[in-house]
């Protein structure tokens, strides 16, 4: 279960996390968990291209390892980048050393303040170590790209008619998503676009 807008009162009672960019400018942050991979992040970046946008990659470290080539054009077309752990980890599953080590692994090669939780779950002691290392970033659109049960139009209408300025919005570059997101990623980009809005990516700062 999963809600495509973050409620505010969710974010009010979870300290620590940033949920939203603050500003009236009509900007969204689009970001991607869990690339790179060959098979989709490339595209992702062609798109982007197309529409002139910036994004931010939330990457996890072991995909960077096998596939480095793809994470320097990420950086070399000027998005920025964050940690997603090494191997996608649950915080609410993981011990908190065992976790934190695997933060610092991703770290050898995702050189970042960003992070973001794989599934946005993460113990109070986790947070409260991460938080002094890095700016921990959540979101308040969910796209929904990554389940199956839910056809590329409703992907669509999850952000349509949810983001607003500074609203940032979860997508991913993995084959799970696949399907929904070549058809979410053109029309977020297309309608927005028509909107007088632009994509920018998170500043580490």
């Amino acid at each position: 279960m999963y809600l495509a807008r973050t409620p505010f009162l969710l974010q009010t009672i979870l300290p620590g996390f940033e949920w939203r960019i603050a500003t009236a400018d009509p900007v969204l942050y689009l970001t991607f968990d869990d690339g790179p991979i060959p098979e989709l992040t490339p595209w992702v970046l062609e798109i982007l291209r197309r529409y002139k946008a910036k994004a931010t990659f939330f990457c996890v470290g072991e995909n960077v390892r096998k596939h480095p080539e793809i994470y320097r054009q990420i950086l070399q077309d000027g998005h920025t980048v964050g940690n997603h752990t090494y191997n996608h980890l649950n915080g609410w599953k993981t011990a908190d050393e065992t976790y934190l080590e695997n933060v610092q692994e991703c770290a050898h090669w995702v050189q970042s303040k960003l992070f973001r939780p794989p599934y946005g779950r993460l113990r109070r002691s986790q947070r409260k170590e991460l938080s002094s290392q890095y700016r921990l970033i959540m979101w308040d659109v969910l796209s929904g790209d990554f389940d199956p049960t839910i056809t590329p139009q409703k992907c669509c209408d999850n952000v349509l008619s949810n983001a607003r300025p500074g609203s940032i919005v979860v997508l991913h570059d993995n084959i799970k998503a696949a399907e929904n997101l070549r058809v979410v990623l053109p029309a977020i980009l297309e309608h927005f676009s028509g909107k007088g809005y632009r994509f920018d990516a998170i500043p580490e700062k």
